[in-house]
């Protein structure tokens, strides 16, 4: 087991550190009112919020083309952005760990898919923009997560050697770009899954129910 905590730890954002799936659930309704059609209920949603912003409208409007529904991915973001931080709270347990972190010297940040301009806006909202030591968003490279760019970019921003990184999130593409980019990584049970989505095929070096647990430097995987 390990004794101590990572050097730098990186973390997804919506389902890992934030359950923003209500701020993303009043954007959807919004446009549901706006076509004439009952909310869309929280639980419906959740699931599809770390797929991202074409899954999510997918899921509130699964009868209409997607060719069309693609038409309307702006006017979701341009919602999402007017929601921002309004619903959502970090998950359980988030805080207490990033406290955690930062007692035993752990530089930690984010590298997400959500757009920058919007991660950017959300981190003060939370009071992390002191906090946070690096933030990649999905569109601020060439490339996004699964691909490892955005992980290796992150820890040369820190300047961490990657393998004493350890990237943190509740999608099996973050434990993808995780492998590929040589860091051990943390399955978050937490987060937002599909019900056809089976973490233990993922094959991430830990998995872990609940943020809380990550208080206890024995709960990480094993760094250099």
């Amino acid at each position: 087991m390990p004794t101590r905590f990572p050097k730098a730890v990186l973390f997804d954002l919506d389902g890992t550190l934030l359950d923003s799936a209500p701020d993303m659930l009043a954007a959807v309704n919004a446009m549901r009112a706006a076509r004439g059609r009952p909310d869309m209920a929280l639980a419906d949603l959740r699931p599809h919020v770390s797929k991202g912003a074409r899954a999510m409208v997918g899921a509130a409007f699964d009868d209409v083309d997607a060719q069309q529904r693609d038409g309307w991915i702006p006017e979701f973001l341009a919602l999402y952005q007017r929601e921002l931080g309004r619903h959502g709270a970090p998950f359980a347990g988030v805080e207490a760990m990033l406290a955690a972190l930062e007692a035993q010297g752990c530089v930690w940040g984010i590298v997400t898919n959500k757009p920058e301009y919007l991660a950017v806006q959300l981190i003060p909202l939370l009071g992390w923009q002191h906090r946070c030591a690096v933030l990649i968003g999905g569109d601020t490279l060439a490339a996004r997560k699964p691909d490892p760019l955005p992980l290796l970019v992150a820890a040369q921003r820190i300047d961490v050697a990657p393998e004493d990184c350890v990237y943190v999130g509740d999608d099996e593409r973050d434990i993808i770009a995780a492998r590929a980019a040589g860091m051990p990584s943390v399955v978050a049970l937490w987060g937002y899954r599909l019900a056809e989505d089976d973490p233990l095929a993922w094959n991430g070096d830990v998995l872990i129910e609940d943020a809380g647990e990550l208080c206890a430097a024995a709960a990480w995987p094993a760094t250099p």
